[in-house]
């Protein structure tokens, strides 16, 4: 291939190329790939695809599904990390192909796991291929818009990435589309009160033209009725077998938009020294791809990242029940389980503005300071938010909702900044000669941030929710308690461990005007956010210019002009 029409040579863009019209198909790739962030809608119809009105007893369990996302997620990292160095070598066309082909056919092939039962295709279908896709598509225009846009860094990358955070708002109708047009309701047997029914092995079955068939039952019986398990279908097979073409389709031609500017090509008035001044610690030199781990920068970078990652997500994965928690009973009139989605959906686009607008700005103060705002100002917002949760629960007030919301809403902006800023970061202390291999190595991060963000903030509201339970217990009359549960209060974490107990029927039980723990519940995490922010601000400080000794020119003398 590298020798082939997709490679870095036969891609060069001539004089006068119009370099604005690399990120429009940038832009497009990460559209198509960000789709992975409306994955939660496939996990029903999966549960469904025999049953369709309701989960019959082959059907796929919400536990065997679930963690095919996570298996892509993984498969990201992985692919960023292992093919970084050949996306450097063989360009961004042939990466941006091999990445529609692998994320494409990974939809087909799942398609071809639903249609035949079998999960595990759906697994390596979506889960390693696509997952590989992603990974692949992801960095494939960063290295070649870094260098379109040397004056633009953080803009040119941002416009990318901002992409990939507003894919799952145009995929998510999309899918849900085509689950309708494709849905086919299964054989109406009647009510079931008027249709008998056989329960054997824990499965119904009805008589139909003298044969016994499985059955389901959806809703009220009254209401809805017995449908034949097995004749319609949830159009999950078809839905992912159309997505496949139209993203291979449009990525492939993204991909074929792509060119790389000529070797000594620069942007029309740009001053490489002027934009290397030492307040903006933009190097004009290059560190080789093997030589990045071995300097103290690379890992800054990677803290920077995953810490930073680590407090957006884990806010992100429990973004509407916090709000919730913290707002549904004192302001339950505004609280609507309605404004919660809402709320949801914002989180999205201030995620994807943040993205353009904060890399943008990196441009202008340069990357180092626009990662200490993230850091302290996140710090600082998340730490408003037990600010908000005590003061809406001393005194009700849709002023506390109000800075709850510009506060999360900011913060949100700053995540998806980070990940946008962090390409042109690592150019400006790499050079632009290898970032796309080194990107992919740090981008790991990820990874790792997205399996310990969820835990942390889970873990932590767990620990919060059981000593909120033994706060309250202690301030419940024992008699009152063991006539409530059926149990002594000697009980409460077994009682706590199943659930019997909660904070909310210990409320029922406390003397009157004892205050309510569960707005405060996500206090000690948000103390841990900020934490992991002060350590990321930590890292940021110490950045330093990588040392000469580094540089290609001293490492490999015979790639320094390429």
């Amino acid at each position: 291939m590298g020798q082939g029409f997709l490679s870095k040579d036969r891609i060069v863009a001539p004089p006068g190329f119009n370099r604005w019209r690399i990120p429009p198909a940038s832009v497009a790739m990460h559209l198509c790939i960000g789709s992975i962030y409306s994955w939660s809608i496939f996990n029903p119809v999966l549960t469904r695809e025999l049953g369709v009105v309701a989960s019959a007893a082959a059907d796929w369990s919400i536990g065997s599904v679930v963690w095919i996302f996570s298996v892509a997620i993984v498969f990201v990292g992985l692919a960023a990390a292992v093919a970084g160095r050949w996306i450097d070598r063989v360009g961004p066309r042939a990466a941006g192909v091999a990445a529609a082909c692998l994320w494409g056919s990974g939809f087909m092939v799942g398609s071809a796991g639903i249609h035949w039962r079998e999960l595990w295709l759906v697994y390596a279908g979506y889960g390693v291929l696509g997952g590989c896709g992603l990974g692949l598509a992801y960095l494939a225009p960063v290295p070649i818009l870094i260098r379109w846009f040397p004056d633009r860094r953080g803009m040119a990358t941002g416009m990318a990435i901002m992409g990939f955070g507003g894919g799952a708002m145009i995929a998510a109708p999309l899918k849900e589309f085509l689950l309708q047009t494709f849905r086919e309701a299964p054989r109406y047997l009647g009510p079931a009160a008027s249709t008998p029914l056989v329960t054997e092995g824990g499965r119904r079955f009805a008589e139909v033209a003298g044969q016994r068939v499985e059955v389901v039952t959806a809703g009220p019986a009254a209401a809805e009725g017995v449908y034949v398990v097995g004749s319609g279908g949830t159009g999950a097979a078809e839905t992912f077998l159309v997505l496949g073409v139209v993203y291979m389709a449009v990525m492939l031609a993204a991909a074929f938009a792509y060119r790389v500017p000529a070797r000594d090509w620069r942007p029309a008035g740009w001053d490489p020294e002027g934009a290397g001044a030492p307040k903006r610690m933009v190097t004009t030199e290059n560190v080789h791809v093997s030589q990045a781990h071995r300097t103290p920068q690379f890992y800054l970078l990677w803290v920077m990242l995953c810490f930073n990652v680590t407090a957006g997500i884990g806010v992100i994965g429990v973004a509407k029940t916090m709000m919730t928690d913290i707002f549904g009973s004192t302001l339950p009139a505004v609280a609507t389980p309605a404004f919660a989605s809402t709320y949801v959906l914002m989180i999205s686009v201030f995620n994807m503005g943040g993205r353009f607008l904060w890399a943008s700005v990196s441009d202008y103060i340069g990357r180092r300071a626009t990662c200490s705002l993230f850091f302290v100002a996140g710090a600082l917002l998340y730490l408003s938010i037990p600010f908000a949760a005590n003061g809406v629960a001393a005194d009700p007030g849709v002023a506390w909702l109000v800075l709850f919301y510009a506060a999360t809403m900011l913060a949100f902006t700053f995540y998806g900044g980070g990940f946008a800023t962090i390409p042109a970061y690592v150019a400006d202390v790499f050079g632009a000669m290898h970032v796309g291999g080194i990107h992919g190595r740090i981008l790991t991060a990820w990874s790792v941030a997205g399996v310990l963000g969820p835990f942390l903030i889970t873990r932590i509201r767990d620990l919060s929710i059981r000593g909120s339970i033994r706060d309250l217990a202690a301030k419940v009359d024992p008699a009152d308690f063991e006539a409530r549960f059926g149990a002594p209060l000697a009980s409460l974490e077994e009682l706590a461990a199943a659930r019997t107990v909660t904070i909310g029927n210990l409320m029922e039980l406390a003397p009157p005007g004892t205050p309510d723990p569960t707005p405060g519940l996500y206090n000690p995490t948000m103390f841990a956010m900020a934490a992991f922010l002060a350590v990321a601000f930590v890292a940021n400080g110490m950045m330093r210019p990588v040392d000469a000794r580094r540089h290609v020119r001293n490492t490999h003398p015979d790639l320094a002009d390429t």
